[in-house]
């Protein structure tokens, strides 16, 4: 066999333990797969399916001693990497493999500009300082679609957008012009419209630089569109592996057809506008000041929501989209009287927007909201009856304890939990079932409305299906009325009969969901479509980093 026709890398039979306590647990178990020069392979599967530590593995970044290989070769370009040394592998890595990780805020130095923390991979593996770094950072952030390169380097992660950094650390993975780059969830935190840039981005410098690609994600969709051929992971083990098109028209295992069926589906209620308004807003601004000078004058203001009107029904759903920083989450706070707003908000035919702190406690059992990060907004030293009891304790102070417990157990049922896990801690739950419970939290008060904020993005797709499956049963049931902020528009698709589009501050088109996902009327509408079920380049409403 030619060089050129051998793989790049070759995993064979690689597992993966980890010790703790006197216990060892196999996290991957016998895994083998290759990848082509120039060739873009995906691993698929659900949180703790294996990919991240089967790829983690690869370039030896696993918490060695407590992670081990019970078996296994990682053959690249001819060399197997497990047996390497440790100069050997700093010498591989950041240079001929390179990593993307998931969350760039994370993954960059909060203290360092971006061009030092360029230039020190430049540095490192090239010995190039100075004006010639210098030439080299300002090209790869071109490269990759940063504007105005110039007046970035000297700015710190903070300041910049999600996609931006996402962007800055792909120049640091190509920095070197690697010949592996391994991509661990590298769009999972971004909106749809950024997501496609990233995904057409990558692809163009695959092409250009004839680079091959280990992509991991468990969103198959990204997969579909993407990948040369893909890899199916659960429970450690690869249990399907071939082209994308044989496995995505053709799907063998039952957990493949599982994955492949578990796009959020269903049709939301029907607009009936008979049902009693339940929340109202007119003319709805959140403006913040922007001060200068000695004296911290207010010399502009930022129009984070910008006169925005709203009607939302029992038993409706209203669909808010847009991309991060378009003032979705800043208006669903505004309705729930959580930051000051002007203009006028009704609650079930109550006059709030004027109300003091006091004044909307009587009304918040009846005002709920469900938030993005379900283990971060779960207290961890409370267990989960404790902290689904805790508004009770508030707002229903007459019930006594077997009464609270009772409407504890009560919850856990309706959101399709075991009441005997109630003396459990969050930490013991999945991040589907943590969900589960922040919904339980806010079912227990028996709510009228309820602000869903991002609820699913955080979730595997097997898991959003049945969270959404399962709002809209409780919606169903309780008559209740939903605020549901997502740049996810596949969900909102699947739960919202009226829709907002936000950007800026301001709505740029509303009306019933299903006119406007069939035939979106605005520019920037169209280019979120496009992001969200073709993946394809955006270059529509002016979407650009």
């Amino acid at each position: 066999m030619s060089e050129l026709m051998k793989p790049l890398l070759s995993v064979r039979d690689l597992s993966v333990a980890f010790h703790q306590g006197g216990r060892e647990s196999l996290a991957v178990d016998r895994v083998s797969f290759d990848i082509g020069r120039g060739e873009i392979v995906a691993l698929v599967g659900e949180s703790g399916s294996g990919k991240s530590v089967s790829a983690a593995s690869i370039l030896k970044l696993l918490p060695y001693p407590s992670a081990s290989h019970p078996s296994g070769q990682i053959l690249f370009d001819g060399r197997d990497l497990m047996t390497a040394s440790e100069p050997e592998l700093r010498a591989v890595r950041g240079n001929d493999i390179t990593m993307i990780f998931q969350e760039p805020m994370t993954s960059l130095n909060p203290l360092h500009t971006i061009e030092r923390q360029i230039s020190e991979i430049l540095a490192l593996h090239q010995g190039l300082e100075g004006d010639g770094a210098r030439a080299r950072v300002l090209e790869l952030l071109h490269q990759v679609g940063i504007r105005e390169p110039e007046k970035r380097l000297t700015a710190f992660p903070h300041e910049l957008s999600g996609g931006q950094r996402q962007r800055v650390m792909i120049a640091m993975a190509l920095a070197n012009r690697p010949k592996l780059l391994i991509a661990d969830e590298p769009t999972t935190a971004l909106d749809v419209t950024v997501q496609a840039q990233i995904l057409e981005l990558l692809g163009r410098l695959k092409t250009e630089h004839g680079m091959s690609m280990l992509f991991i994600t468990h969103d198959l969709g990204i997969v579909r569109k993407f990948a040369d051929r893909v890899c199916v992971m659960t429970k450690g083990e690869i249990v399907e592996a071939g082209a994308v098109e044989e496995i995505f028209e053709r799907p063998q295992h039952p957990y493949t057809k599982k994955l492949l069926a578990s796009e959020p589906r269903g049709e939301p209620p029907l607009l009936d506008e008979t049902k009693p308004i339940v929340m109202q807003g007119e003319d709805i601004r959140v403006w913040f000041p922007i001060k200068a000078g000695f004296l911290r004058r207010t010399v502009d203001h930022v129009k984070a929501v910008d006169g925005v009107d709203l009607t939302l029904r029992a038993g409706q759903t209203l669909g808010v989209v847009g991309e991060s920083g378009s003032g979705k989450t800043t208006l669903g706070l505004a309705l729930s009287r959580l930051i000051s707003s002007k203009g006028r908000i009704s609650f079930i035919g109550k006059d709030i927007h004027g109300f003091s702190y006091s004044e909307m406690r009587p009304l918040r059992d009846r005002l709920q909201i469900v938030f993005q990060d379900p283990f971060g907004s779960l207290s961890p030293r409370m267990s989960v009856g404790e902290i689904i009891a805790e508004g009770l304790k508030v707002h229903e102070k007459q019930l006594s304890a077997d009464e609270r417990d009772a409407r504890v157990a009560w919850a856990l049922e309706e959101v399709g939990l075991d009441p005997a896990t109630r003396w459990r801690y969050p930490h013991e739950f999945s991040g589907g079932q943590r969900q589960r419970i922040a919904i339980a939290r806010a079912m227990v008060l028996k709510p009228r409305f309820v602000m869903l904020d991002e609820p699913t993005s955080a979730l595997d797709m097997t898991v959003q299906a049945q969270v959404v499956d399962l709002l809209r049963d409780l919606q169903a049931k309780h008559d209740l009325a939903y605020l549901f902020i997502s740049h996810d528009l596949k969900v909102v698709k699947a739960l919202a009969n009226e829709l907002i589009v936000m950007r800026g501050g301001k709505v740029v088109e509303k009306g019933p969901a299903a006119d406007v996902f069939a035939a979106p009327k605005a520019d920037y509408t169209r280019a979120l479509m496009a992001a969200a079920f073709n993946l394809e380049a955006v270059e529509a409403g002016g979407i650009r980093q």
